[in-house]
C-alpha cells in the first residue's frame, strides 16, 4: 500500500488550537476543514467564528472552546496515554485520512504502529448465533496470520469474537465514547488486553458517554479505516448494514457472510450479497480482493471538492435566496447552486455561515436541510 499523503507533525500551539476549534459549537468535521483550507490555520478560522456565524443568521456565535478548556484536554488526554493526532501524521490510519469527514484530531492510544498496517473490518449482530461467532473467530484468526489487523466496534456479540481472535497479531477497536467511557463496561478488560498489540480510537472527547446517535458515527470510522467490511450476521435495519452503506460510500469492498434463510440473523446479509456484496466463506476470499486495492497509491479523491476559495462578500440578497430554497427536507448542493442560478462558491459559503450559526443540518449524501 502506497501513501502519497504529504506528512506534516503539529506543533503543540497548532494542536491546540486545532482542537479549540473542533470542540467548538458547530464544528464539525467537513466545517473544520472548510475553514481551515480558506483561512490556512486554526487560530485564524478561531477569530473568524463569530462574524461568520453572525451572517448566517444566529443570534451569536455559538460557543468557543477555550484555551483553558483545550489545555485541560490535552492533560488529561496525556494522563490517560492518549494521544491526539491530525490526518497528516504518521500515526492517523492512511486510508481513515482520506474520507470526507474523517475527524480532524482522533485520539488514540495502544501500539499506534497497529495503524500504519492493512485493515479488515469484521463486523455483525450483537445478538449472534454461535456459528456466526465461531465463523467470526476464525475469520478474524486467519486475516491476523496473514498479516491483516482486525478492526471493529468493541460491541457484543461478532465484534468481541472478532477482537478476541487477533489480539496477539493486532486488532483496533473504535470507540462510540471517550476513551475513558467504555461501552460496553463488560469489555473493559478485552479492551485492556487487545491494547497490549493492538490500538483503540476515537473521535469523541475523554468524559464523552456513548449515546445511540454516536454509533454511526462510529461506523464510519469502522468502514473508512478499512480496505473493506465483512458483515457476519446483520439482520434487517441493524447498525452493520449501516456500516456496509457507509463502506460502499466511501468506496470501500463490501463482503458478506452468507446465512440460513430461516435465521433473521443472515436477512441482512444475504440480501447484501444480492446486492453485489462479496460472497464470503473464507479469509482468502476477502485477501484475494484487497490484494490489488494494497498496490495503488492512496488519493484524497473520495473528498468533496470543498478545497474551493469561499467568498465572504456575499450580497445579503444571495444569501436570502439560498436560504428561501432551503427547508426541512434535505437537498443536495448541486440542487441548490442549480436553483439559485448562483456560483458554487457563494453557495457553499452561505451553507457554512448557517452551519456555524446552528441553523443547518448536514445528511448522508451531502444533503443538507434548514433546522
Amino acid at each position: 500500500m502506497h501513501d502519497r499523503t504529504p506528512k506534516h507533525e503539529l506543533t503543540d500551539s497548532e494542536r491546540l488550537d486545532r482542537l479549540r476549534l473542533i470542540r467548538s459549537e458547530n464544528v464539525g468535521p467537513r466545517t473544520f476543514r472548510s475553514l481551515l483550507n480558506h483561512f490556512g490555520d486554526a487560530h485564524t478560522a478561531l477569530e473568524h467564528l463569530p462574524e461568520m456565524a453572525r451572517r448566517g443568521g444566529g443570534g451569536g456565535a455559538g460557543r468557543i472552546c477555550t484555551v483553558e478548556e483545550a489545555k485541560a484536554e490535552l492533560a488529561a488526554c496525556k494522563k490517560h496515554g492518549v494521544s491526539l493526532v491530525a490526518p497528516s501524521e504518521a500515526a492517523y490510519p492512511a486510508r481513515l485520512a482520506t474520507v470526507d469527514d474523517a475527524p480532524p484530531l482522533l485520539a488514540v492510544r495502544g501500539a499506534l504502529d497497529v495503524l500504519a498496517r492493512p485493515m479488515i473490518a469484521i463486523v455483525g449482530s450483537r445478538n449472534a448465533s454461535g456459528a456466526g461467532l465461531k465463523f467470526a473467530s476464525t475469520l478474524a484468526h486467519d486475516l491476523g496470520d496473514a498479516g491483516f489487523v482486525v478492526i471493529s466496534g468493541l460491541a457484543r456479540g461478532i465484534d468481541q469474537a472478532a477482537h478476541r481472535a487477533t489480539v496477539e497479531t493486532g486488532t483496533v477497536a473504535v470507540l462510540a465514547g471517550g476513551h475513558d467511557r467504555i461501552y460496553p463496561p463488560e469489555h473493559e478488560d478485552l479492551l485492556a488486553a487487545l491494547l497490549e498489540q493492538g490500538a483503540a480510537i476515537s473521535e469523541m472527547p475523554l468524559g464523552h458517554v456513548p449515546r445511540a446517535r454516536d454509533f454511526p458515527r462510529r461506523n464510519r470510522l469502522i468502514s473508512g479505516a478499512s480496505l473493506g467490511v465483512v458483515i457476519v450476521e446483520a439482520a434487517h435495519r441493524s447498525g452493520s448494514l449501516i456500516t456496509a452503506r457507509m463502506a460502499a460510500e466511501q468506496g470501500r469492498e463490501v463482503f458478506a457472510v452468507p446465512g440460513s434463510p430461516l435465521d433473521p440473523r443472515a436477512a441482512g446479509t444475504n440480501d447484501l450479497i444480492k446486492q453485489g456484496a462479496a460472497l464470503v466463506t473464507s479469509a482468502n476470499d476477502i485477501i484475494n480482493a484487497v490484494q490489488p486495492i494494497m498496490e495503488r497509491p492512496l488519493a484524497l479523491a473520495a473528498r468533496e471538492s470543498d478545497d474551493e476559495p469561499l467568498d465572504f462578500d456575499t450580497d445579503p440578497s444571495e444569501r436570502e435566496r439560498i436560504v428561501a430554497l432551503l427547508g426541512p427536507s434535505p437537498v443536495s448542493l448541486d440542487d441548490l447552486i442549480r436553483m439559485s442560478g448562483l456560483s458554487a462558491t457563494i453557495v457553499r459559503t452561505v451553507l457554512l455561515e448557517l452551519e456555524l450559526a446552528g441553523r443547518l443540518e448536514r445528511h448522508g449524501g451531502g444533503l443538507v436541510s434548514l433546522v
